[in-house]
């Protein structure tokens, strides 16, 4: 990984469908040196995949809220994941350490479809606690690391 590894990273961060001659004349390389470096990025890993980001609200999820959930015992841990994969309105899912087990982000229609979700997560087994904290507004959000030049 090089500064024009980094450039290139950065513009496809910005508009993943960014062509590799629109590349090559913001970094002033040539497009069979941009397309070789992609494909070596991929390859090893550091591009991990390219991906549409879509406005929740346009799908009608206008709520996110933070779920903190304290399991009885880690014996449960694999019964609360299978659950989690299942839910599509949970977006992400942290394994903790401290007070809580796990960490949930959450976007759904609104606090009845949120109550609805807690209701299900509450009854799989092995759940203790949970925590809830709604989201009011976004103050920075990068979907992936932001390289350093």
């Amino acid at each position: 990984m090089d500064t024009l590894d980094n450039k290139i990273i950065k513009l496809l961060q910005k508009n993943a469908r960014v062509t590799a001659s629109e590349i090559a004349s913001e970094i002033n390389l040539s497009v069979p040196a941009v397309s070789e470096r992609l494909k070596k990025l991929e390859a090893s890993g550091v591009i991990m995949q390219y991906t549409a980001i879509v406005d929740p609200e346009h799908f009608n999820k206008a709520l996110m809220a933070l779920v903190f959930v304290t399991l009885e015992r880690p014996r449960f841990s694999d019964i609360f994941a299978e659950f989690v994969m299942e839910q599509n309105d949970i977006l992400e899912c942290h394994y903790l350490a401290g007070d809580y087990d796990y960490a949930l982000k959450v976007v759904t229609e609104n606090t009845a479809t949120l109550q609805e979700l807690l209701n299900r997560i509450k009854s799989v087994q092995g759940v203790q606690d949970t925590r809830t904290i709604v989201i009011l507004s976004t103050v920075k959000n990068n979907y992936s690391v932001i390289p350093e030049e």
